[in-house]
């Protein structure tokens, strides 16, 4: 299928980052399913075709035209036969070169397979798993699933509609409550970041989480949420922003692979009460914040560059349907936590809850955070979980909440060069400003922005300047301060750090 249409907020995003070279591998996406007993593999090759077919965005690049961002379908290759299943983990997909997304068979003896699907998480998220998954299994089973309603670009247009109409909206909702969080308290913490980076994982269980959610009448969810925030708030951190996934899907939409999240920030944190009092008042907090899932918050307020992830905390969660795909004739277990060996942010809480338990996954930055920190604020979240699933109306000064601990700021590039920049430089970069603008003239203080310039200008200008004055501008550099004058002072302090 050929054809292209506009891209999403979240996908537009990914882009930014992916230019901004600071998501390395934390948006790929594994997925694998072991399959045993006597597999066909040609109608296991011919379910992913047909899979491929339904979801074009799986095989979607993106691309600008004319400043505008979409999404052109060029198709997913076939479902090619591989190794190791280590190696083949390590294999690319690129949302800008393709291909986004992949199907590989791995034979571990002639009754056990294993079919990895990797994708970039601009073209899927958690919920499309389930999605593939089952669309995989009726094909391989010789029944096509039910028609989609839409088609997917027809769901992508649908998706800057609701945006527009949001916007005004959310950008009241963020104006008093958003602030960029610049440190953090946490055990055995050294530094913090929002760019990807290799990472690590501990694995843990919930119990009863369903339980505890019932007795406080809140979601599982928010339950686990509300843990968590307050977790942050006895270690020091004053108004923990904890980034969670948003689905933005809809009635419409709810059958479609693709990237329908939106990670936006929970702010909040007990004072005092019981911890069923502070559950349910974030639930109130996190109803409010549902109304606006549709819009990026780098839309709705000024000053956040691309970044992996949106605060150097955050958490997902997903409750998965009751059944699991079933490919006729055979035994299928799928891995759905499949860990890529990156984190996108300091510190990452994974849930996955369905009907054989509740799954848990810290993810972690090793070079910030030391294992043993890590260790510490899994058996800190454990002991808590415990403590009010026996007594959900509990006094929060009577939990086994830690004591607070020193704080770790973030890590940053600077600002600028101390003193006055030289005008010659100013100069140099005006010129490049002018070239890639196509213009006859820039002046020192013409924002690129309100010249015409957009993100791939950005990134042009950043591999001139690597090639004139042998230094990485950050893509976050142009979203603060998007003149000559400015990139001309972060040019000279990296030059300057650099003798």
């Amino acid at each position: 299928m050929t054809g292209s249409w506009p891209a999403s907020p979240a996908q537009q995003g990914m882009w930014l980052t992916e230019r901004a070279g600071v998501a390395g591998r934390a948006f790929h996406m594994p997925l694998a399913v072991w399959l045993d007993g006597p597999l066909d593999v040609v109608a296991l090759e011919e379910a992913c075709e047909e899979v491929a077919r339904r979801h074009p965005v799986l095989g979607g690049v993106l691309a600008e035209d004319g400043g505008e961002l979409r999404v052109v379908a060029h198709g997913v290759p076939p479902m090619r036969e591989g190794g190791d299943l280590e190696e083949e983990l390590a294999g690319p997909v690129d949302p800008v070169g393709g291909p986004a997304a992949r199907f590989t068979l791995i034979r571990e003896d002639t009754k056990r397979h294993v079919l990895l699907f990797q994708a970039h998480h601009a073209v899927f998220d958690g919920e499309s798993k389930d999605i593939l998954l089952r669309d995989l299994a009726s094909w391989y089973g010789g029944a096509a699933p039910v028609p989609l309603v839409l088609t997917h670009p027809e769901v992508a247009v649908q998706q800057r509609v609701r945006l527009a109409d949001a916007l005004p909206d959310a950008r009241r909702y963020w104006q008093d409550r958003w602030q960029d969080q610049r440190e953090l308290h946490l055990p055995g913490l050294s530094g913090v970041s929002v760019a990807a980076a290799p990472g690590c994982a501990l694995d843990f269980v919930v119990e009863d989480l369903g339980g505890l959610a019932e007795r406080l009448e809140v979601t599982r969810f928010e339950a686990v949420t509300a843990a968590f925030v307050a977790l942050l708030r006895a270690y020091g951190n004053a108004r923990p922003a904890v980034g969670v996934d948003l689905s933005t899907r809809t009635e419409r939409s709810r059958d479609h692979v693709g990237a329908f999240v939106n990670e936006l920030p929970v702010i909040g944190a007990p004072e005092a009460g019981t911890f069923g009092e502070f559950a349910r008042s974030l639930r109130a907090e996190l109803r409010r914040l549902y109304r606006h899932r549709e819009v990026p918050l780098a839309r709705a307020v000024d000053g956040i560059g691309p970044r992996a992830a949106l605060t150097p905390v955050s958490l997902s969660y997903r409750r998965r349907p009751e059944t699991s795909p079933l490919f006729p004739g055979l035994g299928a277990s799928v891995e759905w936590m499949m860990f890529n060996g990156w984190v996108r942010n300091t510190l990452h809480l994974q849930i996955v809850d369905d009907q054989a338990g509740t799954a848990a996954r810290l993810q972690y930055n090793p070079a910030l955070l030391d294992p043993a920190g890590a260790e510490r604020i899994r058996g800190d979240l454990a002991a808590l979980l415990a403590a009010v699933a026996a007594d959900p109306e509990a006094p929060l000064d009577r939990l086994p909440l830690p004591a607070a601990v020193p704080a770790a700021s973030v890590i940053s590039a600077g600002t600028g060069a101390d003193g006055p920049v030289p005008a010659d430089l100013v100069r140099e970069i005006q010129a490049i400003f002018a070239k890639e603008l196509e213009l006859d003239d820039v002046e020192p203080d013409d924002d690129l922005f309100d010249l015409g310039g957009h993100s791939l200008t950005i990134t042009q200008i950043m591999a001139r300047a690597q090639e004139r004055f042998g230094v990485e501008l950050s893509f976050e550099l142009f979203i603060d301060d998007a003149t000559a004058t400015r990139v001309a002072a972060e040019v000279a302090r990296l030059r300057e750090q650099a003798c």
